[in-house]
């Protein structure tokens, strides 16, 4: 069973969702896409099927971290992007950095 994403609007959240916008990080059903539009011309936002549901269930919903969650940190036992493991702290980076971080592809047999 497909688990399909819902448009992100309170008003529409028993809508499915046939846009992703990776600016705003929502989820948007058709009936909000003109407004979205609108509003910001220069996004970027894609056009959902299943295989790119399945690509945007791997980003990180940190705010400002439009990035592939690519590590795992032992210490949180969480998914991290890169932002969040930069050794640069501010502006919401920096949450895993003293952690012990590993690439996912390395340990993906472990767990």
């Amino acid at each position: 069973m497909e688990n399909k994403k819902k448009c992100s609007f309170e008003e529409h959240n028993n809508i499915d969702a046939n846009y992703y916008c990776q600016d705003c990080k929502i989820y948007i059903c058709n009936k909000c896409e003109l407004y979205h539009n609108a509003l910001f011309k220069n996004h970027n936002k894609y056009k959902l099927d299943k295989e790119m549901n399945e690509i945007f269930n791997n980003i990180c919903k940190e705010e400002n971290h439009p990035n592939k969650l690519e590590y795992y940190c032992k210490n949180h036992n969480e998914l991290c992007c890169a932002n969040c493991i930069t050794k640069i702290k501010g502006k919401g980076n920096g949450q895993h950095k003293d952690c012990e971080v590993y690439f996912i592809e390395n340990i993906k047999e472990e767990k």
